[in-house]
């Protein structure tokens, strides 16, 4: 049987249920100037950070200014094709919030400054997103439950498994049914309703015979009528379903494993929506099949999108049941194949219509099933593993990318921790090309420390922007890193540049913006102190930085073209500074959360100067350019990039 890892927890008052291990202090190298300042007096250090040469140098950050009643706890971010960024809370990982069904999501304009509240109609604390063709924002799962720790839950329960033996029909079991054990003799109660598929008969392939009957499996939460130990069991039984009549008396029946006070995890949602940048605001689509908490969407070479992996509606992970969502249809598909991963998986669309899995996760699931990294065809459910990873047991929380240009199909792999609570973290960067016919990891240059949650950002001048993380998990002991570089994919070096102003680790993430400014939000640290004594509080605030590029004068501009380019065909462009432009690309916008975007990619375009201008080509296959919004930035020969114009390729 699989072992279960730690779980990450979540709510801030876990904080005085765990053991204080060795704080770590966070120390700041001082090899270069972006440290040096650290080590003068805070007037000092604001002189220098604001110093014209510094800000060409190393960039500059800057809060941004939220009001006061648009505050959230923000967990998701997305880019929209109006230039709106969506900043979603849902519950914001508050359990006060889950409780008065307060959801949150605020849409934050970067040109003019203005924030406005979006109704949000479920929990969508921990879903999945992406983008989709038309330029909406597919939102699915979230929370339908909170956890409960050990020592809260007042109630045995946990997952009974009802069989259905009768090959002619499903069964449907209400809320409320109730489960009585034939040798405890104790009786459990279903908290929702729950279908039961009906029995399939198996035949031989090869001379058509009948072999057996497999019972149909439904899976409910139950928990005991009345509080207390005593209301625990210890074993396996079987369970009689009451209010059963005629056949199904003999053919429905429940089976458990132990259900007890222990710990229970965060439920998944089914609900699904799509976010409308025009119209501003969630439409509700079909629900999946499944319940999902912490899931990765990703889109695929049509345009649909793949749903995988989370928590499901009693707290389990998602058994490998995988499923598709058709935007024309807003209908969801079992793919009709299992595989299993752990929850927020890092799953990237390949330029051949694969999928890769770079190893990256959130925590969740069998701490042996589903974390080596691999190439996945989908069609056929095989699955290549891909050698050479160092520090796979350090994969949790850590962040990957598809590094410029997307043609390359090269990957960087950044940091990341232990199982679950592991106090261990990885300085590594990984990195593997897939053009190779035996591709296999290989390291590359390291950061200053071991690092979960580092957010990275693809950048208009084909560098990564890498900031944030902790040492530790959920930053204790003071743990947080207050460092940023950028990596560039040519050199294979990193570069430190300004010092973020805040700390950022759980429940964080960057956006790169049209203007090539990158936004970094979220923060979920599980103390307040190094001492681990006073229980953390979200970081509200909002940090935008400005890369050195922003910094040398003026930028090139685009000043008209096409709205629309298909692939395979070319767009005029004009600009004034057409002489000085030396490269083009499309960069997908992001969709974020828990340090995982797997939207995120910058594919190079063909450029051909004009009279008054470029013409830009895009490439013609679908897979490496995905249907939907893209910004087109042009860079000039310095590597300044322009402001992005919005272009739909269809």
């Amino acid at each position: 049987m699989s072992s279960l890892p730690v779980r990450p927890n979540h709510r801030r008052n876990r904080a005085r249920r765990i053991l204080i291990g060795t704080a770590v202090v966070a120390v700041v190298a001082g090899f270069n100037g972006p440290a040096l300042y650290r080590y003068g007096s805070e007037k000092y250090h604001d002189y220098t950070i604001n110093k014209p040469e510094y800000k060409a140098a190393n960039g500059h950050w800057d809060f941004l200014d939220v009001p006061s009643d648009h505050r959230i706890n923000s967990i998701h971010a997305a880019l929209l094709h109006t230039g709106k960024v969506l900043l979603i809370a849902g519950s914001g990982n508050n359990q006060k919030n889950f409780d008065a069904k307060k959801f949150e999501s605020v849409l934050w304009d970067p040109r003019t400054g203005e924030f406005k509240k979006i109704p949000t109609p479920k929990d969508m604390f921990c879903a999945g997103h992406t983008q989709l063709p038309d330029g909406k924002l597919l939102v699915a799962g979230g929370t339908k439950r909170y956890e409960k720790l050990e020592g809260d839950v007042t109630k045995a329960g946990g997952l009974m498994i009802v069989h259905n033996e009768d090959p002619d029909k499903p069964v449907t079991l209400p809320a409320g049914t109730r489960f009585t054990g034939k040798a405890n003799g104790k009786t459990f109660v279903s908290k929702d309703p729950v279908l039961v598929e009906k029995a399939k008969k198996v035949f031989d392939k090869r001379t058509g015979r009948f072999l057996r009957t497999e019972p149909g499996l439904g899976r409910i939460y139950v928990e005991a009528q009345e509080s207390g130990k005593k209301y625990e069991t210890g074993t396996e039984d079987n369970y009689k379903v009451e209010g059963l009549t005629g056949s199904d008396v003999r053919n429905v029946y429940g089976m458990a494993q132990k259900l007890a006070l222990d710990k229970k995890d965060f439920q998944g949602i089914r609900d699904a929506f799509e976010f409308d940048p025009v119209a501003e605001r969630y439409i509700t689509v079909d629900p999946m099949n499944e319940a999902r908490w912490y899931p990765t969407l990703t889109t695929l070479k049509d345009g649909k999108v793949l749903a995988l992996s989370g928590l499901d509606e009693i707290g389990q992970i998602v058994p490998g049941k995988d499923e598709i969502y058709d935007p024309r249809t807003r209908k969801w598909k079992y793919t009709g194949i299992e595989r299993r991963f752990p929850t927020y998986p890092a799953i990237f669309l390949l330029d051949d219509g694969k999928l890769f899995y770079s190893g990256s996760n959130a925590g969740y699931g069998p701490a042996d099933v589903g974390r080596d990294p691999g190439v996945w065809d989908l069609r056929t459910n095989k699955f290549q593993k891909v050698p050479g990873l160092s520090d796979p047991d350090k994969m949790e929380t850590s962040a990957t990318v598809m590094l410029p240009p997307a043609q390359d199909q090269r990957f960087m792999v950044i940091g990341g921790g232990g199982v679950g609570e592991s106090e261990e973290s990885s300085e590594k960067s990984r990195l593997v090309d897939l053009k190779d016919p035996s591709p296999r990891f290989r390291d590359g240059a390291s950061l200053e420390k071991g690092t979960r949650y580092p957010s990275a950002s693809l950048l208009p001048d084909d560098t990564v922007l890498v900031t944030g993380g902790s040492q530790d998990y959920r930053g204790r002991g003071g743990s947080n890193i207050l460092q940023a570089r950028t990596y560039d994919p040519k050199s294979g070096q990193y570069r430190r540049v300004a010092d973020p102003q805040v700390g950022r680790n759980y429940h964080s993430g960057s956006v790169l913006l049209p203007d090539g400014r990158v936004m970094i939000f979220g923060s979920d640290s599980l103390f307040a102190d190094k001492d681990n004594t006073r229980p953390g509080v979200f970081e509200q605030r909002v940090e935008i930085y400005t890369p050195p590029y922003l910094y040398r004068g003026d930028r090139p501009r685009v000043t008209s073209g096409p709205r629309t380019i298909r692939r395979g065909q070319s767009g005029v462009f004009t600009t004034p500074q057409a002489a000085r432009i030396t490269t083009a690309k499309l960069m997908r916008p992001s969709a974020v959360t828990h340090v995982t975007d797997v939207d995120q990619r910058s594919v190079a375009l063909d450029v051909r100067r004009t009279a008054d201008g470029i013409e830009v080509t895009v490439p013609k296959n679908r897979a490496l350019v995905p249907s939907g919004w893209y910004m087109l930035f042009v860079t000039d020969d310095r590597g300044t990039p322009s402001e992005a114009v919005w272009v739909e390729v269809p």
